[in-house]
């Protein structure tokens, strides 16, 4: 088993210890689940986080897409933001190149009225993040908001995809798809 692949069985771990809750849920989405993934329960836990930032990043670097080729990665708060965080500390200790943002769900009516914080993304090749995706919503408006401040979007890519419809969405948008963990790697399918 490589290093990689460790990381991933040892993050599907936590993940279902942390973050899956069995039962009757409404999701975001407005769709009825016999379970939830509370990611805040991982993204936010002090072992889970660092390994969910060189999770995301080996996983865009196996798809060709290293800190060579993006410049920032980020997504609609408040999923994202934590994922983003993870990513760039997670670089950070590989002496790599890797900014964070967060999109507003709309700007700010004061200050500098921004609705994409960090960094400046116009003219920067950029990944869209989600802690986990249902009909991937969340991170086709994060892209537009991207698009329109000048971004190059070059993928969007989460921790948990629920195969409920985000993939085929988003990959019908243009854009590539990347999950680290599926249904199947938490037991839930």
């Amino acid at each position: 088993m490589s290093t990689n692949d460790s990381h991933i069985a040892r993050l599907a771990e936590l993940v279902n210890e942390l973050s899956v809750v069995r039962g009757k849920v409404t999701l975001a989405s407005g769709l009825e689940s016999d379970f939830y993934v509370d990611m805040r329960r991982a993204t936010l836990h002090h072992e889970a986080a660092p390994l969910i930032g060189h999770v995301m990043l080996d996983m865009l670097e196996e798809a060709g897409l290293g800190t060579d080729d993006i410049d920032a990665v980020g997504g609609l708060t408040m999923g994202a933001d934590p994922v983003a965080a993870a990513m760039l500390h997670a670089a950070a200790s590989r002496g790599l190149d890797l900014d964070a943002f967060v999109v507003r769900k709309a700007a700010k009516d004061h200050g500098m009225r921004r609705r994409i914080e960090g960094p400046d993304v116009a003219g920067r090749s950029v990944v869209v993040l989600e802690d986990t995706s249902t009909t991937g919503g969340s991170p086709l408006e994060a892209v537009e908001a991207l698009r329109e401040a000048g971004a190059d979007v070059r993928a969007v890519a989460v921790i948990v995809d629920r195969a409920t419809g985000a993939r085929e969405r988003i990959e019908a948008a243009g854009l590539p798809y990347y999950a680290a963990l599926g249904l199947a790697d938490l037991g839930l399918e």
